[in-house]
């Protein structure tokens, strides 16, 4: 594998939601503790399975890794981070400054901002104390430090300063409120992030165009702040040797096929290694070791059944149907099939005759090529992140920068230039298009979860902020309280029968409901199982499916659609209809 050819002391695996980075970077981890290195192995994935993998419980603590001399793990709870982060800003000055100036630094500190800042804090002791650095060999990272993140921790001093000082009308005031104090130690980390002799970036991708467009735009964003030397790593491909006479099998090989040759030039020009699709789940030493490695254990005749009926997606586009209007929002992790889920329900209302409005906020989707044509009564949008920031960014200098001098405006201009800036500006134009729900369909997809959670954030910051402006005397319905009931907003969940996206979107439905927003429904996209295969690779892998969505059915989704594995990407029109008029699925993977 050329991505751990010479590997240097410090190797970040990043990528989208289920393509294997987790399973990837504990392999790697274990190959170089099997080589005779001390490693260390840091999840800083909200949702790690780390110790799933492994089958012990890890947590925030250093914990060896019994089973494997030299190997110790450690996860990073960005929650608790957060909330450490939060209490040393908010500790000093507790006791000295009123109430209400305490609570509006803490409202300040309640966003995502806050959390990225605080797990990155989290690592960078990992990075640049001595102390570690000398205690092992190799210090792994699945899940690396996002572009907004760096960019973030890069703002001059001077902006600080300015916010400080009182002309700024900072979008990030709390979360970089403690940053200060340890400026020296980010650029000594954003330093070693950018040294390639120190530091090495691993782009994980599947051989799947949304997931090699992610990695695409992974590479330009983190080379242009410095993180140049990476490596790609294309998981999961559809062994040759299985490739046979069952239908599905050859549809998949032949897209992968086409997928990984139409990659752009700038992923082609990396080091590339490509790892096989195994029969068996990535839990426990004998997988792990196995995942680096051609070839697959033979494979047995199975039987698994999941014992009951799961509805289609047209089942649930029926009870959406009958409450006449409303906004329907498909969340989830990047790479799970939301644009294409999206566009499936708002072809198949708009079929039925209902008006919908069809809009993404995801940065990444093309609903246009995902449609490829036109329905009657859907109409398409798309919330630009770039337009919204330029619309507000000039609001804003025109009416605060106004009563500024050229140092002050320059300053604001600098303000924002900050990442944080996206989440006000979509917030507004995604207040616009929540409004349209009164008379007809809004169906929206979201973008990843994370960009999700911030836009969330804010919207809950704009309620709290209305409802004490207005007062208890006076009604008022906000974005966040439309969000809130479920007679006007629909919430539905998107993964895929895997272990790590399913736990992504159970973490991501606490998210919410400690929101107070309730998913209503869960779709589980891309279904093997669902797909009745007849090739014995895929039935030994649809059996794996079988576990996963009887732990939605158990314990997280009250409504559940299960969407099967298609021969062809499901794009256009037709085969986005097709979606829509499934039939219920009774899984029984036999072999």
């Amino acid at each position: 594998m050329r991505f751990l050819d010479a590997a240097p002391r410090f190797v970040f695996f990043t990528g989208k939601g289920g393509v294997g980075k987790t399973s990837i970077a504990c392999a790697a981890a274990v190959r170089l503790a099997d080589a005779g290195a001390s490693v260390l192995l840091v999840s800083t994935d909200p949702a790690s399975n780390v110790g799933q993998v492994f089958g012990v419980t890890i947590g925030n603590t250093l914990t060896p890794i019994d089973s494997v001399p030299g190997l110790s793990a450690l996860e990073i709870d960005p929650e608790q981070a957060a909330e450490q982060y939060r209490e040393r800003i908010v500790g000093p000055v507790r006791a000295v400054l009123p109430a209400a100036a305490v609570a509006s630094i803490e409202e300040q500190l309640s966003g995502a901002c806050t959390t990225e800042i605080a797990s990155f804090n989290e690592f960078t002791d990992l990075l640049t104390d001595a102390a570690w650095t000398a205690a092992y060999d190799h210090i792994i990272f699945d899940t690396a430090p996002t572009g907004h993140t760096i960019r973030l921790l890069q703002l001059p001093g001077s902006w600080t300063d300015f916010l400080t000082e009182g002309k700024g009308d900072p979008s990030c005031l709390g979360p970089l409120s403690g940053l200060e104090k340890q400026r020296a130690i980010y650029t000594e980390a954003v330093g070693t992030l950018a040294d390639p002799a120190r530091t090495r970036l691993v782009l994980v991708a599947r051989a799947q165009q949304s997931t090699l467009q992610e990695a695409e735009r992974t590479h330009t964003e983190l080379a242009a702040i410095g993180m140049e030397r990476q490596y790609l790593v294309v998981n999961g491909i559809l062994p040759d040797d299985v490739v046979g006479a069952d239908p599905l099998t050859v549809s998949i090989h032949d897209s992968e096929s086409r997928a990984v040759a139409e990659r752009s030039e700038a992923l082609k020009a990396l080091p590339t290694d490509y790892i096989e699709l195994k029969n068996d789940n990535m839990v426990g030493l004998p997988a792990l070791r196995s995942l680096l490695q051609a070839g697959n254990s033979p494979t047995e005749a199975v039987h698994s059944s999941l014992g009951t009926t799961i509805a289609p997606l047209s089942a649930l586009v029926d009870e959406i149907a009958a409450g006449g209007h409303g906004l329907i929002m498909l969340m989830g992790k990047g790479g799970v099939g939301k644009t294409t889920m999206a566009a499936a329900i708002a072809v198949a209302l708009a079929e039925r005759g209902l008006p919908v409005h069809l809009t993404t906020t995801d940065p990444a989707a093309h609903l246009a090529d995902t449609l490829r044509g036109a329905v009657e009564n859907l109409a398409v949008s798309r919330i630009d992140p770039a337009v919204e920031i330029q619309r507000y960014a000039a609001d804003v200098m025109r009416s605060k920068g106004a009563h500024l001098d050229e140092q002050g405006r320059a300053m604001l201009k600098e303000d924002l230039r900050s990442p944080c800036t996206e989440e006000i500006a979509v917030f507004q134009a995604f207040s616009r298009v929540i409004r349209e729900a009164k008379t007809k369909f809004v169906v929206m997809d979201t973008a990843p979860t994370g960009h999700t959670l911030l836009l969330l954030d804010a919207t809950g910051s704009y309620d709290r902020e209305v409802k004490r402006q207005v007062g208890s005397t006076m009604h008022v319905t906000t974005p966040m309280m439309k969000l809130q009931d479920p007679e006007q907003t629909k919430v539905l969940l998107v993964t895929l029968a895997e272990t790590t996206p399913v736990l992504e979107a159970a973490e991501l439905q606490e998210d919410l409901r400690r929101a107070g927003i309730k998913p209503w429904a869960w779709i589980v996209n891309n279904s093997i199982a669902a797909a009745a295969p007849t090739s014995a690779f895929l039935r030994a892998r649809s059996a794996n499916e079988v576990a996963e969505i009887t732990q939605v059915t158990e314990n997280y989704a009250d409504r559940l659609a299960l969407v099967p594995l298609l021969p062809v990407e499901p794009v256009g029109i037709p085969a986005l209809r097709a979606l829509g008029h499934s039939r219920f699925v009774r899984i029984a993977a036999d072999a």
